[in-house]
């Protein structure tokens, strides 16, 4: 750790000890030395307050302390809580906590812990104060109309400025106007009632105050994403189904294609393929033309056929009589065969039985070939 980058000390340190036996205070410095750089030694400038609530107005007065002279040592007396609630009222801050503030302000050198509400030759001699700086408003008190009155008259007085719109008052008066909401913030950090000094009623009242606030951020929250998916959801409908949309090209291509694909243009009269398509109707007319020659000669044949049908069914039936006499004349066996054929009265089966006599003679007479 770099040793200029550590906290200022105290009063009663070894080193801040150290440092106040190097001053030779008989030399006494006037604003007038001072601010011409005709002096020797560092300058040992007190600046003293409550420092509650450490904030930019008490830095920003500090700073003008430090950059006063060239070779300047700042010191920084905190008065303790007893002298501050006494004549000023309750801090926020404890003095521990104010003292640790104004270490850590890069612009001090040293820190005087409870120091006096008015200052003294003593307390100057005893810290070797050169300056004590200030602003030039009078800071009264019950003893007095102004602290500071006899260090103006030593002519030991460094005037600085405050910063406006900014001071402990200030910061207080901020916190008890808003008090409700600094008491929900807390109560929803997990800060209990009884740390705030709430009653129960109020915390009630709080908590349901914060339950409301989250619905109404939800609620907002909830509505922004959907007014974004809305806007994005528009974005592509009209991306797709817009005059000029995915949707609409692809349509209007297909459509194209479509109708190349059922209606194709027609060929030159010179091409190789309006050729084959008037050769082509020619070989339609005359395969058409074979083909009506080739039906007129399958009705001729059907006729001819049914004829030679006809024909040979009546030969057929003269040949049954004929073989049926010729059998019963050769085996002498006319008798059986009447007989038999007697013995069926009805003609259907008279007719079943000669057809089967017949087939038999004429079975034996290819067997005879």
């Amino acid at each position: 750790m770099n040793s200029n980058m550590k906290p200022a000390v105290f009063s009663d340190d070894p080193e801040a000890l150290e440092e106040l036996a190097r001053i030779d205070y008989s030399e006494k410095v006037t604003l007038d030395l001072a601010r011409r750089g005709l002096v020797k030694r560092k300058i040992r400038i007190y600046a003293d307050g409550i420092y509650d609530m450490f904030h930019t107005g008490h830095a920003r007065q500090l700073m003008q302390a430090k950059a006063a002279f060239p070779n300047v040592y700042l010191i920084v007396g905190v008065c303790g809580d007893y002298l501050t609630n006494k004549n000023k009222g309750k801090t926020v801050m404890n003095e521990d906590e104010r003292f640790e503030a104004i270490r850590h302000c890069r612009y001090v050198d040293e820190v005087v812990r409870d120091a006096p509400w008015v200052l003294t030759d003593e307390f100057l001699t005893q810290h070797k104060i050169d300056f004590v700086a200030h602003d030039d408003i009078p800071y009264t008190s019950s003893e007095t109309e102004d602290v500071y009155t006899m260090i103006k008259q030593k002519g030991m007085f460094l005037v600085t400025q405050r910063t406006e719109g900014i001071s402990t008052s200030d910061l207080v008066s901020r916190i008890v106007r808003d008090y409700d909401v600094y008491v929900r913030r807390n109560l929803a950090r997990g800060y209990t009632a009884k740390e705030l000094n709430v009653s129960f009623l109020n915390e009630k009242k709080f908590i349901l105050q914060n339950k409301m606030d989250e619905l109404k951020d939800k609620g907002h929250e909830m509505i922004q994403k959907w007014e974004e998916k809305s806007r994005d959801f528009i974005n592509n409908f009209t991306q797709l189904f817009g005059p000029d949309g995915t949707l609409n090209n692809f349509w209007s291509t297909s459509t194209g294609r479509i109708k190349r694909a059922l209606s194709p243009a027609p060929s030159p009269p010179s091409s190789p393929q309006h050729y084959q398509s008037y050769s082509g109707q020619s070989d339609v007319s005359t395969s058409s033309s074979s083909s009506s020659e080739k039906f007129s000669k399958f009705e001729a044949d059907d006729e001819n056929h049914k004829s030679s049908t006809s024909s040979v069914y009546r030969k057929t039936n003269k040949n049954k009589r004929s073989m049926l006499e010729t059998s019963a004349a050769t085996n002498g066996n006319g008798d059986k065969h009447e007989k038999n054929l007697d013995e069926y009265s009805d003609e259907e089966e008279q007719k079943l039985y000669v057809n089967t006599l017949t087939n038999k003679r004429v079975l034996g007479s290819f067997e005879d070939c």
